[in-house]
């Protein structure tokens, strides 16, 4: 009870951003969890204002059933009295009369900025109001200091010092249902589309959603187009028709400028098209559809970690401790200044005023510069400046995983550019015995990058069974870099190619493995491409399953997923969906761990909430299966509730990639043919390569916020092959954020030595990452 004697309020405020209701739900339980009184503030800075009933002490049933819902349940408002000291004294004495002295504020810098200036000006406040005869002395006394931690809520991911803002996920879902229903249009039509979204200060969601759809020209803020632009567009886009495309996609963020600084309007480039070119042009204008909607599993589990450590920032601030914002880096949640974040958003600002935008660009950070390089050169093919001598062959190896086809896409390009000669090759290492293997050009990919599955087709055959037959192919075809997109039969034929070396010097090339998988269980990666798709298609059955049970109460759901031994994914999905348990392989339980989740569904059917949901990975426990776990709920739940099974099965694999997947698969694509570039370029003398170091086999991760290239030999070390796991799995630590949230017996003090095992709480520089 570290929290006893607080009270902590929480409000919504500016635009609203799916996933808000996830941060107020987390802030809500961890704070009742630690023993404060939290109080939830409707209609934003309005609410605190105003007082009376928009202030109202929560408690742990008020944020039940709100983790699925877009918007703020809450409320927000645009509040002109919060920007007057007069309504900040107002706000100073409604908070006093409730004991608050820890204010979370989700909501932009704009709202931030407002936080901290209340914060500042709080001692002259009180004085104030005790000089009114408003509040005693003692009362200003008890309630001398305001805390303030901010969470960022905007869609647009414009604030400076967080990877994602709360809600660009979402936001980005939306954008590319559109993208994806609109280019079945386009293609029957040979249409051109140009397609508006928001980001009237910032291009985040036109960039990744122009990079997630191969869009064919981009319009944003931070880099406005050359003089002369329309000449150049109008020519690329003909091109591209010629070559036989049916479809043109341009993407404009509604802040789009040219160099001087006049606005280009969606209207004025499909005007251009039509008279220049004669093309059949639509313009769409995403407008508020970008807010709407369930927010993405991202959003939900980003919210409820930076709704966790809100709390716990609220507890260990002293006085003298400057107000913070929450941010997101890599995979962690980390406490920075919130002035310094919010100057240096200002400043982007101010860069492209200036008309400085190549520093606009790099203030926005590397994961923007990334971005938009990347994007620079995949839309348009430019040939090679010369022939390379290498070739380089490309295969999906294991289960289809979303994201692969974007990775191949990525990587036959990007190939291209660099002038070697690109194979790709069917079904797998089984493919590449058998001699499946073509050369393919730019255009042969074009149009891959939202389609589901694997576009070559993927088996799970190993090397060792075929070995002869494909160092047979990889002499015949002259293959010097081999590039396998794939799951845990990925990194375990490169293995046995890495290890049958020493008795065939053609496997003496440079190997990489890019992880693609839904179980993400590939060891050298925190994220393996195609898990984020799986989570969201968990969710979303989850979310559905929920909604069968609110006409029939009394009921708990026993769902099953995938993942073999690997528990992520009903491990994160469990907390995207609050369920009320998780069964893993990694984190063992017993049959008292079973009764005690019994007895707190068969409370928790005493409340208004009367459903439950357990999800159980499909190998979770040699014994406790299914089925078992579904009569064990019957037989202890008999007249209290009932239960009902459902197994997700494969529908976790299909669908379209998610606008994570397909950017993950095409930044991961482009780096690692350059690092096989470079490293082909190390190896390579006498007119032939020999590789056979180490490190000329890895496999490609990101870790942390890092893309990191791990040599295969190495991970072997750290790799538990009899449940194809990695030894240590950073997600682990999330499994104790699921049963805080559900409301389990889990000590604060075990909270946080297993948060610190995992990250080291550390002001970062204000950069975003990968």
């Amino acid at each position: 009870m570290a929290g006893a004697g607080m009270a902590i309020a929480v409000l919504t405020s500016g635009g609203d951003a799916q996933g808000m209701n996830a941060a107020v739900r987390a802030v809500t339980r961890m704070g009742i969890y630690v023993g404060a009184k939290v109080f939830l503030i409707y209609e934003g800075y309005e609410g605190l204002v105003e007082g009376g009933d928009n202030i109202k002490q929560a408690n742990w049933l008020s944020v039940s059933n709100i983790i699925q819902l877009g918007g703020t349940v809450i409320g927000s408002a645009r509040c002109k009295a919060f920007t007057t000291r007069a309504g900040r004294l107002r706000a100073a004495r409604n908070l006093v009369e409730h004991g608050i002295t820890n204010l979370c504020v989700i909501g932009g810098d704009g709202s931030l900025t407002g936080a901290d200036i209340f914060r500042s000006e709080w001692a002259g406040l009180l004085e104030e109001l005790v000089r009114d005869g408003q509040i005693s002395e003692e009362v200003a006394r008890k309630n001398c200091h305001l805390n303030i931690v901010g969470l960022v809520g905007s869609i647009d991911n414009d604030f400076c010092g967080t990877d994602m803002t709360i809600g660009t996920d979402s936001a980005l879902h939306r954008i590319m249902e559109v993208v994806d229903a609109i280019t079945t249009t386009a293609q029957s039509h040979q249409r051109t589309f140009v397609l508006e979204v928001m980001g009237r200060h910032c291009g985040y969601l036109a960039l990744v959603s122009g990079l997630a759809s191969g869009a064919d020209w981009l319009f944003i803020p931070e880099s406005p187009p050359e003089d002369g632009w329309e000449d150049l567009m109008c020519e690329r886009l003909g091109e591209t028709r010629s070559r036989g495309s049916r479809l043109n996609i341009i993407i404009i963020a509604e802040g789009a400028i040219d160099r001087s600084g006049k606005p280009i309007s969606s209207n004025y480039v499909k005007d251009l098209v039509v008279q220049r070119l004669g093309f059949d042009t639509r313009v769409t204008v995403l407008g508020h559809v970008q807010r709407g909607g369930t927010p993405s599993a991202f959003d939900r589990v980003l919210s409820s970690k930076m709704g966790m450590e809100a709390v716990m920032a609220l507890l260990e601030a002293t006085p003298d401790t400057p107000a913070c914002v929450v941010s997101h880096s890599g995979n962690q949640s980390v406490r920075l200044p919130l002035m310094e974040c919010v100057q240096v958003t200002k400043d982007v600002q101010k860069a492209m005023d200036e008309k400085r935008f190549d520093e606009a660009i790099q203030l926005r950070g590397r994961s923007f510069e990334n971005n938009w390089n990347i994007y620079k050169l995949l839309a348009h093919q430019k040939p090679a400046q010369e022939k390379s001598p290498f070739s380089m062959a490309i295969l999906n190896v294991g289960a289809p995983a979303a994201g692969m086809n974007a990775a191949v896409r990525s990587a036959v390009r990007i190939g291209i550019c660099q002038g070697h000669t690109i194979y790709v090759v069917n079904d797998g290492f089984e493919g590449l015995a058998k001699g499946q293997v073509r050369e393919v050009g730019w255009h042969d990919v074009a149009g891959w990058l939202g389609r589901g599955g694997s576009m070559l087709g993927t088996k799970r055959t190993l090397p060792k069974t075929c070995m002869e037959k494909i160092v047979e192919n990889v002499r015949k075809f002259n293959i010097q870099g081999l590039l396998v997109i794939g799951g845990f039969e990925a990194y375990e034929g490169v293995l046995q190619l890495v290890e049958a070396r020493g008795q065939y010097e053609e496997l003496c090339i440079v190997m990489c493995v890019i992880p693609a998988t839904i179980s993400n269980n590939v060891p050298g990666t925190d994220f393996s491409l195609g898990s984020d798709t799986a989570v969201n298609a968990a969710m979303e059955s989850c979310d559905r399953i929920k909604q069968s049970a609110s006409g029939t109460k009394r009921r708990v759901f026993i769902v099953e997923t995938m993942g073999g031994y690997c528990g992520y994914l009903s491990t994160v999905t469990g907390i995207a969906v609050g369920a009320d348990a998780a069964y893993v392989y990694e984190d063992p339980f017993t049959i008292h761990d079973l009764k005690a989740n019994v007895e707190h569904l068969t409370d928790k059917m005493k409340t208004d909430i009367q459903r439950g949901l357990v999800l159980r990975n499909e190998k979770c426990h040699e014994h406790y299966t299914t089925e078992f776990l579904y009569n064990l709920y019957s037989s202890e739940g008999k007249g209290i509730f009932d239960c009902r099974i459902n197994v997700l099965g494969h529908l976790q694999q299909g669908g379209a990639p998610t606008p994570f997947d397909r950017n993950y698969g095409t930044k991961l694509g482009v780096k690692a043919v350059l690092w096989m570039s470079e490293k082909l370029q190390q190896v390579y003398s006498k007119g032939r390569v020999f590789a056979n170091s180490g490190d000329t086999a890895c496999v490609i991760g990101l870790r942390k916020k890092v893309v990191a290239f791990s040599p295969v030999t190495e991970l072997k070390k750290v790799t538990d092959f009899e449940h194809r796991l990695p030894q240590e799995q950073w997600w682990l630590n999330l499994r104790l954020m699921l049963k805080m949230l559900a409301n389990y017996q889990i000590s604060l003090t075990e909270y946080i030595s297993g948060q610190m095992e995992h990250v080291t709480r550390r002001t970062l520089s204000i950069e975003k990452g990968f």
